[in-house]
Order: C-alpha cells, then structure tokens, then sequence
C-alpha cells in the first residue's frame, strides 16, 4: 500500500524576542525614567510657579496689540534683514563645506580611490573613520556655543554670526551628504571608473547628477535651519530679529516682543513658502528624506522642465545675488580672521582652555548633569513627536480636503469650510511653533515653571513639534494612496483609514524623524540651558561667565561624548526600523 498521507508542518509562530520588540521596551523605559526625571508622576514636587502668572497674562493680551508704530516697524525690518543675510551667508558656507566633507567621508570615495583589498582596504578604512570622526567634533557642539567662543576671538563682528552657523551646519551636511552619496547607484560610476575615467571625474560625472536631487533638497532643508538658528544667535548679541525679541522680553516690553515674533513668523513662512514652490516646481517631494532610498525620488509628473520654468529662474538669480548683497548688507570682514589681534586672543583662549584632569566630585556632577541633559532632551522629543503625529493628518493637503483621503469625492460634507479652516489652523500652529526659538520658549515658559529640567524639556518639544510636524504632513502628502483608497472603497470610516492605511505606511518614517530630530535636540538642550533651564547648558552658562575656560572644555567633552552616544543609538535604533 502506497501511504498517501502528507506531513503537514505547522509554521512555528515568531518569537516576540526581536530586536524591533526589544528596542521598543528599552526606548518605553529610558522615557518612563526621563519622564519621572523631569518631574512628571512625582507626588509632592511642585513644579507651577503661580507668582510668574499674572505676567504670563500679560504676555499673551499683549498679542492682541503689538507695537505697529512706524519706527519700531522699520527697525524690525532692518533686523529681519539680517537674519535673513546670516541665513544666506552661513547656508552658502556650510553647503561648500558640506559637499568637500561630504565627499571625504564617504565610503564610496575611498572606495573609489583606493579600490581593492589587502593594505589598502586597512588603509581605505582607516581614512574613512579619521574624516568622519574629524568632522562628528564640531557638529557635535551648538551653533550657539560656537557663536560664544567665536565672541572671545572675534568680538562683535559679523563673522561671528556666519561662521558659528557654517561651522557646526558644515559638519553635519557633510554627514548626510556623505549618506546620500553612498546610497546613490553606483553602477554608472564604476563604468566610468572601469572605462578609465580619473576617480574624481567619474564621481563628478556618474555618481553627482543622480544624487543632486536629493543634495538640492537637503540644502533647501537646511537654509530653513539656517534662518531659525541665526534668530538663536541674536541672543549672544549678533543682531537680527533674535536679538530685538531678546531686548523685547529682558525689558518687558511684550508689545514689542510680539511685534519681533510677528516679524520671525513671516519671515519664516515667507522662506518656507518659497523653498516649498522651489522644490515643487523642480520636482522634489520633501524636504529631508529619511529611510527611504536617495533614488526613489523623481519628478513628479505634468511639471514643467527646469529650464522652461521663469519662476526658478528668477528664484536662482535670486539665490546668485543674495550672496554678495548679504556680505555687503553685513559689512563682512574676512580679513578680521587673520588679523594680528585674532591670532593673539585665540592663542591666549587655547592657553587658558587647556584642561587638567577633573576631581572625582566633578565628574560626579557633570554625570548627574549629562543624565539631567538626556532625560530633557528624551522628554522633549517624545511629546514633539507624539503631538507632531497627530497634528500631521489635518495639516496634510491630501487628507481632510475635498476629494482627499479622509474626504472622498460624492461624500455629504455638511461644513465645507471646516477642513479648509483645520488645514490653515494646523499649519499656522506648526509655523508659529518652529519660527520662535527655544530659548524663547525657555524663557515664557519659566513665567509658569520654576527652573529645571521640565521647563526645558517642553521648551524644545514646542519647537521641535513645528519641525516634527512638517516633515510629517510632507510623509502624509506623499504616501501610496492606493491601499488607503482602498479601504475607504469597503466602506472603512476615516478612524480606520488613520489607523489601518495611514499609519501603517508612515508610522517607519514617522520614527526615522523623530530619532533624527532627537540627535538636533540633544544639542539644542544648550540653549535653553543658557537661559536656566537646567542641564550641561546651565553649568556651561557659569563656566562662561566666570571665564573659567578649563571647565568649559571638560564640560563640552562630555556633552560631545554624550552626543556620539545619542547619534550611535539613534543611527542603531533606524536600522533597526529598515529591517
């Protein structure tokens, strides 16, 4: 007898041990800490302070009446001119940087350059860590630290202003430069390279014109960054906008104040409107573009072709002429950087700096300090996301309009405007959220919370929500609608669409900012630090003023220690997220 039986196997079902289970567990604890850290669930720590009230009242119904006066109005003009000048200068500077550095630390070039194994393939890596670990030192330090070494130096010049956003911004568009080029497809590079092409020509040649979608895309990204950060410096006296709302709120004057967030708030809008009709005329779909491949970005179809469009035209006349009238505008220097009482005061600030071991209660201090730091930055990151998810959906063009995701066309809609109303509202919240500094936010906030970690923390979650939630209606834009359509064709209600179409798709990406964002945060937790909220930023405050440049030093080792730490977790915790 012929036995016809079949073994079926029974798939075994999958262990909930992964390493995407086992990252998440570890990021829920090291939140719950950092929550408990600043406060939040600790009975009988009082955190309100109900005296700074009655200030804070006065703040927000000074919002109904900002000082409109002629020459107030004229002097904040001027002033948002020269944010929008170190926006240009500083932006121009660190993309040149940012393409060098980003050539250099790319695997494919030394790849490239010293191709083969043995000796060389030592050799080749050895040199493609020395770059990269060359440039993770001055990305790892705020612009706003550097703007405050740079002071000592340079004094009030305006190079001050230019250099402290080109140098740290330098190093990290070499980064992700570095990143895209390494994800581009090679295949046209090594034909060159195997036709006999010189190495630089053949990544000029086959490698650059495909990842100069993505490069350009970036670079848009990162004047925007610019123009927040240069408001920053206006802090330690470099002018702007930044500088006039500082004065504003140090005096009390909060007609004033709201007069200088007005200002910031349109020239930021105006910025992203033009950077947001730049990349869509040339067919780019967001601004940074995080796990996903560099060359899954193309053209959208029916635009018209770069060099038939008048508006980019006028847009890179633009761009070619704001450089130069920026440096005149500024009345830039380059000359003070090799000047003989330059290289005295950096010779005298290298002297003084140099450090001798720290005390064992110093580095007791600067860890508890360090842990403060992370927990802030930990707290701020996770509120910014969570709030920057959900308001996401109604800021996103493709959902709540008529005809869109969550509004398919023929359905009864019995208050049309209300999506247009959510759509502009939403927006409007994510611009104003981003435009104003944190160390703004720092600042109102400590009207309503005594100083700490907590005060901190939600100054950078209301900053980087702005942030967070752009990016985030962009993934929304630009997700396959086909599955959600889908749904919404099964008779799915637009709960479900969120919660089975949505998400599900963008929740990756969703993350892959977050973690981003949270590697920027870590180093903004200086700033708001600066304005007694807590953390390495405070005791770097005293350090400053004191002019004890031993313990600055040791103080900005740890947090670069402490920023390659976050940056290694992060980069770990999307890959894992890749898989």
């Amino acid at each position: 007898m012929v036995n016809t039986q079949q073994t079926i196997t029974i798939p075994q079902r999958p262990s909930l041990w992964n390493p995407k289970t086992v990252s998440a567990l570890a990021v829920l604890i090291g939140l719950g800490l950092a929550a408990y850290q600043a406060g939040l669930g600790r009975p009988g720590l009082v955190l309100i302070n109900w005296g700074g009230w009655p200030q804070l009242r006065e703040f927000w119904l000074a919002s109904l009446h900002p000082d409109l006066s002629p020459e107030f109005v004229a002097l904040m003009g001027r002033a948002a001119l020269v944010t929008l000048a170190y926006a240009v200068l500083g932006t121009t500077l660190s993309v040149g940087l940012g393409l060098v550095g980003g050539v250099l630390s790319s695997a494919v070039w030394w790849q490239t350059l010293l191709p083969g194994g043995g000796p060389r393939q030592g050799l080749r890596q050895g040199l493609w860590l020395g770059v990269r670990g060359l440039l993770a030192f001055p990305r790892a330090i705020h612009e706003l630290i550097w703007g405050l070494v740079l002071l000592q130096v340079l004094g009030l010049d305006p190079m001050v202003g230019v250099l402290a956003i080109a140098i740290p911004f330098g190093a990290i568009v070499a980064k992700v430069f570095s990143e895209i080029l390494d994800e581009t497809p090679q295949e046209p590079l090594y034909a060159l390279l195997n036709a006999g092409a010189p190495p630089l020509a053949a990544l000029v040649y086959g490698l650059l014109p495909q990842a100069l979608p993505n490069l350009l895309s970036y670079t848009f990204y990162r004047f925007e960054c610019s123009l927040r950060s240069s408001a920053v410096l206006g802090i330690i006296g470099a002018g702007g906008l930044g500088y006039e709302i500082f004065l504003s709120l140090q005096s009390l004057r909060y007609e004033q104040l709201w007069t200088g967030f007005y200002a910031l708030i349109l020239l930021n809008g105006a910025v992203d409107a033009w950077s947001g009709l730049v990349r869509r005329r040339m067919g780019f779909t967001s601004r940074l573009d995080i796990n996903r491949k560099p060359g899954d970005v193309a053209p959208r179809p029916g635009l018209k072709a770069p060099r038939q469009d008048r508006w980019l035209r006028l847009s890179w006349l633009g761009v070619v002429l704001a450089i130069p009238l920026s440096g005149w505008f500024l009345g830039l220097d380059v000359a003070v950087l090799w000047s003989a009482r330059t290289q005295r005061l950096l010779g005298e600030l290298l002297a003084t700096g140099w450090p001798s071991p720290p005390s064992w209660p110093e580095i007791i201090n600067l860890a508890q300090l360090a842990w403060l730091t992370l927990a802030m930055s930990m707290v701020a990151i996770a509120l910014a996301g969570l709030f920057g998810i959900f308001v996401s959906l109604p800021a996103a063009q493709n959902l709540l309009l008529p005809g869109g995701l969550l509004q398919p066309i023929g359905q009864h809609r019995p208050w049309p405007w209300v999506e247009y109303g959510l759509l502009g509202l939403s927006r409007l919240v994510l611009l104003i959220s981003r435009a104003i500094p944190a160390p703004i936010w720092a600042l109102v906030l400590l009207y309503m919370l005594f100083p700490g970690v907590l005060p901190g923390a939600l100054a950078l979650a209301l900053h980087n929500f702005g942030i967070l939630g752009r990016l985030m209606a962009e993934v929304n834009e630009n997700l396959d609608d086909r599955p959600v359509r889908a749904l919404s064709a099964l008779g799915a209600g637009p709960g479900a669409v969120v919660a089975y179409g949505i998400l599900p798709q963008n929740l990756g990406r969703f993350l892959a900012y977050i973690l981003y964002r949270w590697e920027v945060c870590l180093r903004e937790t200086v700033i708001v630090g600066l304005v007694g909220a807590g953390g390495l930023g405070r005791l770097l405050t005293e350090q400053i003023s004191s002019f004890d440049y031993r313990g600055v030093t040791i103080t900005l080792a740890v947090f670069v220690a402490l920023t390659f730490g976050v940056d290694a977790v992060s980069q770990q915790l999307r890959g894992v997220l890749r898989e």
